[in-house]
């Protein structure tokens, strides 16, 4: 089982909750940040047992950084939830933290140009494993896996480059997500850019719907 703490953010899909259901599957204990009225709803068909709801302090959203000027004009995406989530993990004493989108329909291994369901934490507590050896190491993730092809010739992880959907980020790192739109793609460029690593994982793979 992963030992840093896992995130779901998400709105108006309790119906789908993709990503929910792959965790409960693996079971694996979440939080799912959600928005207060809709709170009740994901409550009711969630696994409690494994799934803590937590709400999104309206103030995350009041406070983002959209990088636009179009103020409340429409909505500011993911980012104050993902901030919202940062924030939690640094207040329960956790190193580092899980954040993930809310459409991931399962995680898969690819291995001998097989790519293999993941049933368990396992691949969450790999990547864990492998970012701790190193003191440079600021975010790492899964790649999608409809970049990694069966046939072709892959190494089992890249460097450097945007971490997507499925991140692990290390909590002590001066940065937030900022940015209405591609703001896992700003959070990436802060990082590289401040002289931070990051660590994309082909060996370990999101099957991510589109948006």
């Amino acid at each position: 089982m992963p030992k840093h703490p896992v995130y779901i953010v998400s709105k108006g899909r309790w119906d789908s909750r993709l990503t929910s259901k792959a965790l409960e599957r693996m079971n694996v204990s979440y939080f799912i940040i959600v928005e207060a009225q809709e709170a009740d709803a994901y409550r009711s068909v969630v696994d409690l047992e494994l799934t803590t709801v937590l709400i999104l302090d309206p103030s995350y959203q009041r406070d983002y950084d959209a990088c636009d000027a179009l103020g409340d004009a429409k909505s500011k995406g993911p980012g104050p939830a993902r901030n919202f989530a940062w924030d939690h993990a640094v207040a329960n004493g956790a190193a580092w933290h899980w954040v993930l989108d809310d459409n991931i329909r399962i995680f898969y291994r690819l291995n001998r140009n097989t790519k293999s369901p993941v049933w368990s934490g396992a691949l969450f507590s790999a990547i864990e494993d492998f970012v701790e050896r190193y003191v440079n190491i600021s975010m790492a993730g899964p790649n999608y896996q409809y970049f990694s092809k069966e046939k072709q010739l892959l190494p089992p992880f890249i460097l450097n480059t945007r971490i997507y959907s499925c991140n692990l980020i290390r909590n002590d790192v001066p940065f937030r997500w900022r940015g209405r739109y591609n703001e896992d793609t700003i959070l990436s460029l802060d990082m590289l850019k401040s002289g931070w690593c990051t660590v994309q994982f082909n060996a370990l793979l999101q099957d991510k719907q589109t948006t």
